[in-house]
């Protein structure tokens, strides 16, 4: 049984995020969007066409596919031994690219369909992660 996950202790939530991070808490993964014409950001800024329009935590899907990923062989910490961890870019269906893990899957492909799940890190902290939806899990096995 491995270590459980280190605690991100040197990134706290500012007035901009603690919203998403609430949200993360409560299941819901929301993204930051421009209320001139809805196109999401992350990570949470200005919005690219309309520079300084409002912004707003909205909803989100969830749903996305594998962009590109890394393997990560050097352990800095017992609980990321076995498996080694991967670093994802997940490409959202509401367009933002967002960094995350992907677990559960016997192997990552491009372009493999993923969905958000939330993992309960402790200290209150709950972390959006990604895993194959259910026809990607059939294809791909379990992780």
């Amino acid at each position: 049984m491995s270590a459980p996950r280190p605690y991100p202790g040197d990134v706290a939530p500012d007035r901009v995020d603690e919203e998403f991070w609430e949200g993360c808490r409560q299941g819901r993964y929301l993204l930051f969007r421009c209320t001139t014409c809805d196109h999401a950001v992350w990570p949470a800024g200005g919005c690219p066409r309309h520079g300084l329009a409002p912004m707003v935590w909205k909803e989100a899907t969830g749903q996305g596919r594998l962009h590109s990923w890394t393997v990560v062989h050097q352990r800095y910490a017992n609980s990321f031994a076995d498996p080694p961890p991967n670093v994802a870019v997940v490409e959202l269906d509401e367009g933002p690219l967002v960094h995350s893990t992907v677990l559960g899957a016997a192997r990552l492909e491009l372009g493999m369909r993923l969905e958000v799940f939330f993992e309960d890190i402790g200290q209150g902290v709950v972390l959006p992660v990604f895993r194959p939806t259910a026809q990607e899990g059939e294809s791909t096995g379990p992780g």
